[in-house]
């Protein structure tokens, strides 16, 4: 049958011109040729996936899956910023945000005193200005009450107005101890005493560089002593502190939005974020008073500015000597 088929084919065969072709026609006619080859895919068609064994690991469940998520590293020690001295601030007048009012600190023998001047409005005319002079303008003894928050804490007790002061770096932080208002009826005037007391905004602004990087290491003590200072405590001891960094956000911005020109310096944010730093700090045991700062909060190192054409690098930029 097979020999058959070739002899009527002959003919055909006759008319091809050239050995090759007749060839690859046999090849093609009995199977032997590209016909027996299995199609190859085109350069740059992935081929399908082929299906994992049944029964081998991980079989349906994605690579990530399989990995077990890496806790956050937690910090074998405190991290310890300086912690500000009272020295340094005595003698200068601060005011409240920086824009009115006068508060300060003076040393009388070994005790302390206070000059403080309150802000308000009139009570009678809420939308006038007005001002009292706690102990008519006299200074007041103030009471040092040690380090219970990592900083300075005075208070004035008794009077109208009871305050405590918490010692910053070039601020005090100042709380009403009888609510947010405090009311002179003799001189017509309410006050509202509570904020920070710090210089003024135009002696700031020169500084906000220095503020910006010293903030990146506060924000970083702050977050690694809460990390730790949650790993430390359990229940009842853990639940406060808990609640306090939830709203150490929130009460920053509101402490600082009425600063003088906050945006421009960042004066504000950074003394208050340090000031919780070092009242996690205390709360892990570090004692303020003689601990050294964290070498981890260090000033960043100023950076080498490029050489200018014309420069001699070897030389630390001086100019190219005369050939």
């Amino acid at each position: 049958m097979r020999l058959t088929r070739v002899l009527l084919l002959l003919p055909v065969l006759a008319s091809v011109p050239h050995p090759a072709c007749a060839q690859s026609f046999f090849e093609e006619l009995f199977g032997i040729g590209r016909a027996a080859k299995p199609p190859v895919p085109p350069r740059g068609v992935p081929s399908a996936p082929q299906a994992p064994m049944p029964g081998a690991p991980g079989e349906g469940i994605p690579p990530s899956a399989t990995e077990a998520p890496k806790a956050p590293p937690v910090p074998r020690q405190p991290i310890v910023l300086k912690a500000p001295s009272e020295d340094n601030l005595m003698g200068q007048e601060l005011m409240l945000n920086g824009l009115t009012g006068s508060l300060k600190l003076e040393r009388a023998g070994a005790g302390t005193t206070a000059r403080i001047v309150l802000p308000g409005n009139k009570i009678s005319q809420p939308v006038e200005a007005c001002k009292v002079p706690l102990n008519g303008g006299a200074p007041l003894a103030v009471s040092s009450e040690g380090r219970p928050e990592g900083v300075g804490r005075f208070e004035v007790t008794g009077g109208e107005c009871p305050l405590r002061f918490d010692v910053l770096d070039g601020a005090i932080l100042v709380q009403s101890m009888s609510g947010p208002v405090c009311t002179f009826a003799a001189a017509d005037c309410a006050t509202t005493p509570t904020g920070l007391w710090g210089p003024a905004a135009a002696t700031l602004v020169a500084r906000a560089s220095e503020f910006e990087a010293a903030r990146g290491g506060a924000d970083r003590a702050v977050r690694e002593n809460y990390k730790l200072i949650s790993q430390r405590l359990r229940g009842p001891e853990l639940r406060p502190v808990v609640t306090e960094q939830a709203a150490f956000s929130s009460d920053r911005e509101q402490m600082c939005r009425t600063y003088a020109r906050e945006g421009a310096h960042g004066f504000c944010n950074l003394r208050f974020t340090e000031a919780r730093a070092l009242a996690l700090a205390t709360r892990l045991g570090v004692n303020t008073n003689t601990a050294s700062p964290s070498a981890s909060v260090s000033p960043p190192r100023p950076r080498r500015k490029p050489p200018v054409e014309g420069m001699n690098p070897d030389t630390g930029g001086a100019p190219f000597a005369d050939q």
